[in-house]
């Protein structure tokens, strides 16, 4: 697939999501450094994608792309001193589900993705390919948004790999 097509039919999902829920919020909190949720979702989308393709694994790709768009769906800024932030790590991936419960019907592998993309910091491991995907992904963007924080040097989401 095209960096331009998946690009595309990102942008899609999430558009609909902002049309159809809360999502238009996750522009609002940042997740590491200076990178928003959403910016940081659209990342784990398109490198999910990425990786799917690079290890050649038939996946739901709809599913795929709206559970990684949604893993991080907890709706707080998780940098407030405040203590039910205090344990972000361990239980937002559950917030995260309530939250998109709440806004739309998800199958069994968006819930899945989203419930287990912490793995192993939450004990129990994913259970479909998309949200191992999802999983390592997001774990690829958040040291390169980290890094970024101090070099100030982050690749867009879809870029092409040299």
């Amino acid at each position: 697939m095209q960096v331009t097509d998946l690009a595309f039919e990102i942008a899609a999902v999430a558009k609909r999501l902002e049309r159809e829920g809360r999502y238009a919020r996750t522009h609002d909190f940042v997740q590491h450094g200076g990178v928003s949720v959403y910016e940081h979702c659209v990342r784990v989308a398109a490198l999910s994608c990425r990786l799917a393709d690079a290890f050649g694994v038939d996946v739901d790709r709809d599913s795929l792309i709206r559970g990684a768009l949604l893993h991080d769906y907890f709706l707080y800024d998780w940098h407030e001193k405040d203590d039910s932030h205090r344990l972000h790590g361990f239980t937002h991936p559950r917030t995260a589900l309530r939250n998109a419960m709440e806004d739309w019907d998800l199958d069994a592998v968006e819930q899945n993705v989203i419930l287990r993309h912490m793995f192993p910091l939450t004990p129990v491991p994913p259970a479909c390919t998309e949200a191992w995907l999802v999983c390592l992904a997001d774990k690829m963007c958040a040291v390169e948004e980290m890094v970024y924080t101090r070099t100030r040097r982050l690749r867009p989401a879809l870029a092409r790999s040299k």
